[in-house]
């Protein structure tokens, strides 16, 4: 079965109000809302598919950590989240909480605001409080939207708050997001329903200290290699072939925490 060797068991199709059941209690009546409503409309516009839902635990803290193709990937991940009845809490900055409908979403649904100038240490201490409290957080290691060729460089951001908060790091391949809004913005281009794949590798294990370079960097690395793994599959599920190779640079780039978009 595609994926087997991974770890990334294709899951049978479920209807969007079909999640398993879980105790989950963030935000839940506002998610379960904003899951059948945006939830819905994503399921229109692709075909989505998803493998390894049952890598994702269903309760206590973890942190998916997923490649960035697009400003839609965080709802992907959602969406398999809840397969397992999970709600997923993403970093945003602080000040979209203000935004009319934005922060009235971004409120009601509990994600998890980081404040500019703060420093780095305040920021990872923040989401790993939610961590810890048994929430799952989402967030990219590559910090941006990527043309998805091939993953740009790890961030160090998503290894220390794992350590920090001492939850599993979940690698999460997502692939086809980008057929209807790329890097470049919307568009609405040929098929009318492209597939959207979301595959989530086994859960990686972490120990050590946030402060000792070298744990981190060592850490950082396996995210990336195991991610990149997992957009393989990702996007064999979706009918192509990655074929991105090691275009990452593992454990380069900062120690921020990367926010939402």
């Amino acid at each position: 079965m595609l994926g087997r060797d991974r770890g990334i068991v294709n899951d049978r199709e479920r209807g969007p109000g079909q999640a398993e059941p879980n105790a989950e209690r963030d935000g839940s009546a506002w998610w379960v809302a904003a899951r059948l409503t945006v939830g819905a409309v994503l399921r229109t516009a692709f075909r989505v598919r998803v493998a390894g839902a049952g890598n994702i635990p269903k309760e206590g803290g973890a942190l998916l950590a997923y490649n960035h193709v697009s400003v839609l990937d965080p709802i992907a991940v959602s969406l398999a989240a809840a397969r397992r009845g999970r709600v997923v809490r993403f970093l945003a900055l602080a000040e979209l909480f203000e935004h009319g409908w934005v922060g009235w979403g971004l409120r009601r649904t509990n994600q998890i605001p980081l404040r500019r100038g703060l420093g780095d240490w305040t920021a990872i201490e923040q989401v790993a409080e939610a961590l810890r409290a048994g929430s799952l957080a989402g967030m990219s290691p590559e910090g941006t939207v990527g043309e998805g060729a091939a993953l740009q460089p790890g961030q160090r951001g998503a290894a220390r708050i794992a350590l920090t908060a001492s939850v599993p790091l979940l690698p999460v391949g997502v692939w086809g997001t980008q057929r209807r809004w790329p890097k470049e913005g919307l568009h609405w281009r040929s098929p009318v329903r492209p597939v959207l794949a979301v595959a989530v590798g086994p859960p990686i294990p972490v120990s050590g200290h946030p402060r000792n370079r070298p744990r981190v960097l060592a850490l950082t690395e396996r995210l990336m290699a195991d991610l990149q793994e997992a957009v393989v599959v990702a996007s064999r599920l979706a009918g192509e072939d990655y074929g991105g190779g090691p275009g990452h640079e593992g454990a380069q780039g900062t120690d921020t925490a990367t926010p939402l978009g």
